[in-house]
């Protein structure tokens, strides 16, 4: 049984830093091999990429915009670019966050908007080197029933998710849908549950669309989460953990025994990565401790995809 690889996710941790390039760094110091990030769109995607690299790492996984993009000039490359620079600088609309705008996949009436934000996404994909990218659904509009609206929804999902498959094929990128828990983090989100994602990704019925397993998520809506992870895991392309409830390193108070699970996703023969999607506790590379102590049990996996 191998090692799981793991990856920072640096929209969370090193928050005592600013900015992507300085928590990609610290990522890299820190022995990651690869990195995530939720919304890299307030960077030119060759400096993001040029710093990656330097730090020694993999760009795994990134979502498509929260919102409709809009591009603006000024995004120059940084020297030694190679001319490679699109020369845009992408930033959310005005207005997204407050709009409460958490993706568009399964919002009607927005369909553009989110083959423009997944176009934006594959940009910034291609850019990077990063092979994934999660397809946020999005939320049930203001003042609507989630039971009246979910039937629309899962209509609008479907056609948005086909038309995303293809345009990923063309460039061999894999699309992950992630279920956000409804009774912590967002009560508003479409896709909530693991058996609702995984009917979804029957029904569309795409290889290059899978399954983005937050174990903090999937805790507070169903629990279960031996048997969850041995049903589902055949659908999984990305896994990410924090603790329950209150979202800090693996090792914090907390539900979930991650020693166990570790092992259960070893047992079970995952090979992708394990995203560290949690809020630090205190100093993020003195909350690393939980992952150190992995490595040295376990032993640090090999390069490789």
């Amino acid at each position: 049984m191998a090692p799981l690889r793991f990856s920072a996710n640096v929209s969370w941790l090193f928050p005592e830093l600013p900015g992507l390039p300085a928590r990609l760094r610290a990522a890299g110091s820190s022995g990651f091999e690869a990195a995530e990030v939720a919304w890299p769109y307030t960077e030119p995607p060759e400096a993001l990429a040029r710093t990656a690299r330097e730090a020694g790492l993999r760009l795994v996984l990134i979502n498509t915009p929260p919102g409709a993009p809009r591009a603006r000039g000024g995004g120059r490359g940084p020297p030694g670019a190679r001319g490679r620079e699109p020369g845009l600088r992408t930033v959310l609309s005005a207005g997204d966050r407050e709009k409460g705008e958490m993706g568009l996949g399964a919002v009607p009436g927005r369909q553009a908007a989110f083959r423009e934000g997944l176009e934006q996404a594959v940009l910034y994909a291609k850019a990077l080197g990063c092979p994934r990218i999660h397809l946020m659904a999005g939320r049930v509009p203001q003042g609507a029933d989630r039971a009246a609206v979910r039937s629309e929804m899962e209509a609008v999902f479907l056609e948005n998710l086909r038309h995303a498959a293809g345009v990923l094929a063309q460039e061999s990128l894999v699309g992950l849908l992630e279920p956000i828990n409804t009774r912590i983090t967002d009560p508003q989100y479409f896709l909530d549950t693991p058996q609702q994602a995984a009917a979804i990704l029957q029904k569309v019925g795409r290889p290059n669309l899978q399954l983005q397993m937050d174990l903090f998520h999937w805790q507070i809506m169903d629990g279960n989460l031996t048997g969850n992870i041995r049903e589902f895991l055949p659908l999984v392309g990305h896994v990410q953990v924090a603790q329950v409830p209150g979202r800090g390193e693996p090792d914090s108070p907390g539900e979930l025994n991650f020693p166990y699970l570790f092992q259960l996703l070893e047992d079970e023969g995952y090979k992708g990565f394990v995203g560290c999607e949690y809020w630090p506790q205190g100093d993020t590379v003195e909350g690393l401790n939980w992952l150190r102590s992995y490595w040295d049990r376990r032993g640090r996996p090999q390069a490789g995809r």
